[in-house]
Parts: structure tokens; sequence; C-alpha cells
């Protein structure tokens, strides 16, 4: 395996059972680049972690963190990476110094090391203001940066975290973010898995799990340029209104040439029939009546992307598995 891939995953399958938790799932990260995995829940993502941990041995393939072998050198894959739990899993009734130093005589730092290593995370993550309040007391945007700092502490080449925002403010969500750009920056490898739209944008590479197996995979902008995300004889509009969206979601949904609609903030977002003008598309909207409209071409968003690949390759992946049972 080449030393500039943090993560590489080959046909892994795992079964529990006869239930088929993830199928041939391949899947390549290059080193220091953060790699987003979106998929509804009990699609397979926290599964495909816990083999990458080293954590659950898979049925069929291989896979390699930071160039160990998940199933024969689990051990080293463990200290090798960090990991970062969507629930806040530190001490409560420590404070945040306390919580560090524990977690540094785990990874069994001593002397001036430990007391370096704890400082360093600190700082990184900013959380000197609060070393001496208890963890209970802190956040949701803190805890995670908490729970970051500890996950630092033996200075991982490989980062999983699994949905760290959920449930926390957006500008911690940013500040995190943040900081996890500054930690790529620095070589370490991301495994992202995410619910958020505006966070898979930040991913060098998304890929999108669906019924076990990976549907697609590559960098945001190859996606949204996909042709069956915006099929042939198709393109994309935004259609502003100036009230009453949700009404106007409905009533759009009834005109022929509109193939799917969604709402976006006060704005329809629609793939509609390429021959169809805007001012048409605009007149018939308006002639609802209840709100203006202003009508204007649009690139298809990440949302798009698994939404009409889901509707697609989703839809035959379900055909098939019905077929064989």
């Amino acid at each position: 395996m080449s030393s500039e891939i943090g993560i590489d995953v080959r046909e892994v399958s795992k079964d529990f059972g006869h239930v088929r938790a993830l199928d041939k799932v391949t899947l390549q990260v290059p080193r220091g680049e953060i790699f987003g995995l979106l998929g509804p829940n009990g699609s397979g993502k926290s599964t495909l972690i816990r083999i990458l941990c080293g954590l659950l041995v898979p049925t069929e393939g291989e896979a390699t963190v930071d160039g160990f072998d998940v199933e024969r050198e689990g051990e080293q894959v463990r200290q090798h990476i960090g990991y970062v739990s969507q629930a806040f899993s530190l001490y409560r009734d420590l404070t945040v110094e306390e919580n560090l130093d524990f977690f540094s005589s785990i990874y069994r730092l001593r002397g001036a090391e430990r007391k370096e290593r704890i400082e360093w995370v600190i700082e990184l993550t900013h959380i000197g203001p609060y070393r001496d309040r208890l963890a209970a007391a802190l956040s949701g945007g803190w805890k995670q940066r908490l729970a970051l700092a500890a996950s630092l502490m033996h200075q991982p080449r490989v980062l999983f975290l699994d949905e760290p925002t959920a449930g926390i403010d957006p500008v911690a969500r940013r500040e995190l973010w943040d900081l996890l750009f500054e930690l790529a920056g620095r070589g370490v490898t991301m495994f992202v898995t995410t619910h958020y739209m505006d966070e898979a944008e930040r991913c060098g590479t998304v890929a999108y799990l669906y019924m076990s197996r990976l549907i697609v995979s590559g960098r945001p902008e190859e996606l949204k340029s996909l042709p069956e995300v915006t099929p042939e004889g198709t393109r994309r509009v935004e259609a502003a209104a100036s009230e009453g969206v949700a009404t106007l979601l409905a009533q759009a949904k009834s005109l022929p040439y509109i193939h799917a609609c969604t709402i976006f903030g006060t704005s329809l977002h629609l793939l509609v029939e390429a021959n169809v003008a805007n001012e048409k598309i605009q007149h018939d909207l308006e002639s609802f009546g209840g709100a203006d409209v202003a009508v204007s071409e649009i690139e298809p968003s990440l949302e798009d992307v698994f939404v009409q690949l889901t509707e697609t390759r989703g839809k035959e992946m379900e055909l098939r598995k019905s077929e064989v049972a």
C-alpha cells in the first residue's frame, strides 16, 4: 500500500448472522485528507468505523489504517488512531485537566512529555479557560473540544469522528471544523460521519452508504457533475418566493414539467424539463397567487446528489435485493 494512503478499504463485507451490515465496500482516503461518510441510520457507517478501528473483524475483504491491517494488527491500529464519538464519553465528574491527565496515563505518557502533551492539546483546542471546570458543566461544543483533545493526546495519524457535531450550535460547529482543518494541515487523516450537508461540502472526498453498500464516492464537485444527478433533458432552478413557500411547494408539484421540488429557506429548488423557460416557471408559480417569484439557474447541491442517487441507484439496489430474497 502507498504511504500516501491513510485508509485503504478493499471489498469489505460484514455479516451479523443472516444480516449483511456492509456489502463489498471499497474506498481510499489519502493521508492528510478529510473524508466524509454519509448515509441514513442503519446504512453501516458505524459498523465500518468499528472495523477500521480494529474492533470488528470483517467477514470478507481487507482494510488497512495507517499501513496496519485491521484484522491481523488491530492493536497497532488502535495505537495510531484517535476516536471521537457523537455521545460525550469522558468523565463528567472530573475537570477538563483531570480528564486529559487520565487519558495521558492511558496512553502511557510520563513525566515532562505528559505535561507537554496536555499543554499542547489545551492550546490546540483553546480549552485553557475551562481547564478547572467539571466536564459535566461544559456546553456541548466545549465537551466536543475536550473529547477531541483527549483523542489527540497520543498524536494519532488517523482520526475517526462519528457525527462529532450532532447537537451543538452552529458557531461551535464551525470552530470545531476549523480545528479539523488545522489537524489536516498537520498531516492527520480524518474520517468523519455526518448528516449535515454543509459539513459534507467541507470534506475533500465524500461517500454515501445506503443499505450496506457504497453508492458513490468522490470529490463534491465531481459528484454534482454526475449525469444522473441532473438527468439529460432537465435542469435545476431556484424559485425564490416572497412569501408562502410551503404552500407554493404543494402547488409546484402539480406542474407536469417539475420532476423534483424541495424547500431551501424561502426558496424552492426545482428539477425541471430543460425546454421550459424561466419566465414560464415564474408565471405558472405566480398564477397560484400569494407570492412574487424570481426564478434563476442553480447548480445541484450535495443534498440533490444524495437524494437523486437514492432514487436511482438506491432503488436499483432495493429491487435486486428483493429479487434475491
